[in-house]
């Protein structure tokens, strides 16, 4: 921003350069929506948007003005957003630090080229199994949330599987938590012989379909107004921030299993195409209305407002 001088969180709220992004919780919280409106319509822009656009626009969603500036003094201390002044005017701007712009542009695209391509499968399984002290309960929290975050599932106590190469990472990271006691194994199941237990098994496969239907019930009836034109800027950014909170929770809960392994009438393919369509189609209301909020405070900042489509910006 011309004629003015960025300053940055102290070290005593970013410790040691350390970026901390706010943890994710349910619902619209405003410093993930704030970073959700960024990531979609601001995204490789380092210009400072001044701090009453940015109200402005957390105020589309309900969001009260205290609340949304407290988000924005929250992200500055954690060193997600830099702030700057021109006379008794405050901006908001990512950071340049490579690791805020990285982080943001990966959570975003990871999101939207999510359940797009489906994943080839070799026919192997990825075993991991472990043996751990049972006082060991942080040590052991964190193996199963990072295995998780693998796409691994219990299959029975201590033992681990997944249908994706994920198994160097995996014995890379107990390994890395001072386990001593751990196998990585690759199997196949061998055609005819009895199973008790099928690997698949370690998913709740009737949860993550429940999600998925749900998320093709509240959608696909707005799919059908966009392509009959029904839609406002207004109702257009709203519902396309919302289409991308729902969106962003199937990573968390599907592990993208490969698709020979599930029933022909698995829905993620239909909830893929209701996401891509609809970011896409709302994409060009939505940036209008973004930039008719901006506007209002700095003209020349709204110019530059632009909208990623599912395939990139």
């Amino acid at each position: 921003m011309t004629g003015t001088r960025a300053t940055t969180a102290g070290p005593e709220d970013a410790p040691d350069g350390e970026i901390r992004l706010p943890r994710m919780r349910s619902g619209p919280q405003p410093q993930h929506l704030l970073l959700t409106l960024l990531g979609d319509y601001w995204y490789g822009l380092h210009d400072h948007l001044p701090s009453a656009a940015l109200v402005a626009l957390l105020g589309e969603f309900g969001i009260s003005p205290a609340a949304a500036r407290a988000a924005l003094n929250r992200l500055a201390r954690r060193g997600v957003l830099e702030s700057s002044r021109t006379g008794r005017h405050t901006g908001y701007g990512v950071t340049r630090r490579a690791p805020v712009e990285v982080r943001l542009g990966h959570a975003t695209r990871s999101a939207i080229l999510f359940g797009g391509a489906p994943p080839t499968w070799d026919g192997q399984w990825r075993t991991v199994a472990f043996s751990m002290p049972e006082d060991q309960r942080n040590v052991r929290r964190a193996v199963r949330a990072r295995l998780r975050w693998l796409g691994f599932a219990p299959l029975f106590d201590g033992v681990w599987v997944s249908p994706h190469e994920r198994e160097e990472e995996a014995g890379r990271f107990l390994s890395e938590l001072g386990i001593r006691t751990y196998v990585v194994m690759t199997a196949r199941i061998p055609p005819g012989v009895p199973q008790g237990t099928a690997p698949l098994d370690a998913w709740d496969l009737g949860t993550i379909r429940a999600g998925y239907d749900e998320f093709i019930a509240e959608w696909e009836p707005l799919l059908g107004r966009a392509r009959e034109g029904a839609v406002g800027t207004a109702e257009a950014l709203l519902s396309r921030t919302g289409l991308m909170y729902d969106w962003m929770h199937f990573p968390g809960v599907d592990p993208l299993l490969p698709e020979e392994l599930l029933p022909a009438d698995w829905p993620r393919r239909r909830a893929h195409e209701i996401f891509a369509e609809l970011y896409d189609s709302l994409g060009p209301l939505a940036e209008t209305r973004v930039r008719q909020i901006i506007a209002r405070f700095s003209p020349e900042r709204a110019a530059l407002v632009r909208h990623h489509t599912h395939r990139g910006p």
